[in-house]
């Protein structure tokens, strides 16, 4: 198979396997589909993403010019999941608890997506480097 067909092929599995070890865990909690298509939690999909497209990248090309573009957007992806939209979901979570509070609260209240905690942004990068390997092998190979 082409590369370029690996290139895709990795990025997807990454997310369909996150989100379906995502879905698996809150099962537990809860029974619902919309499970599988949130954002936040145990793994971090976007990093599973971007490190099996990285993966795969670098196993085919090495420290190519493609790669170093792939580099800085999973750093930039990884830093948004753990500080950006993390702080965004601490502040979300806060107004959340401020309007419960509120004697005029009359709407339903929205989800808060917390983004992701180290350790879940970890997981999903250790998940997305071993689909990129395996792509990069069984695939290209």
């Amino acid at each position: 198979m082409k590369p370029s067909i690996a290139y895709l092929l990795a990025p997807v599995l990454g997310f369909m396997t996150a989100q379906t070890i995502k879905y698996i865990l809150a099962s537990r909690k809860e029974q619902n589909w919309r499970q599988f298509f949130r954002s936040g939690s145990m793994p971090s999909s976007h990093t599973a993403v971007v490190i099996s497209l990285a993966t795969v990248i670098f196993a085919n090309e090495g420290f190519s010019s493609l790669f170093s573009v792939v580099a800085v957007l999973t750093m930039i992806t990884i830093y948004d999941a753990l500080v950006a939209r993390r702080s965004i979901g601490e502040q979300g979570a806060a107004l959340v608890r401020l309007i419960e509070k509120s004697p005029f609260a009359k709407d339903p209240l929205p989800r808060v997506a917390l983004g992701h905690k180290p350790k879940e942004v970890a997981v999903g990068a250790l998940l997305g480097f071993i689909l990129g390997i395996i792509v990069a092998i069984f695939i290209t190979n």
